[in-house]
């Protein structure tokens, strides 16, 4: 599913126009990358955690040259599963 089907989804549940529903996944969405931008983590009870996790600066190897390079510290994402999440996608795994 994508994002328009997604927000196509939330229309059609809420009672809300696509365009309304498409609005209010960017503003989600936004607000969620603007706030792991900062270094906040955003937790939903159940459903799970977002979070910027700091990787440390180390030494790579380039696979063409197999010269030695510097790769500096940076930021990835990090999405990390809920208790409840979890248990409804164990439950509903097809046979």
């Amino acid at each position: 599913m994508n994002k328009k089907e997604f927000s196509a989804r939330i229309a059609k549940i809420r009672g809300r126009t696509q365009k309304d529903a498409e609005k209010d996944v960017q503003a989600v969405l936004d607000l969620i990358e603007d706030s792991m931008a900062d270094g906040e983590k955003i937790s939903f009870v159940g459903f799970g955690s977002f979070e910027a996790k700091p990787t440390a600066a180390r030494k790579g190897i380039n696979p063409r040259t197999k010269e030695t390079i510097d790769i500096p510290a940076s930021k990835s994402p990090k999405f990390k599963a809920g208790k409840i999440l979890k248990q409804h996608i164990k439950s509903t795994v097809k046979k």
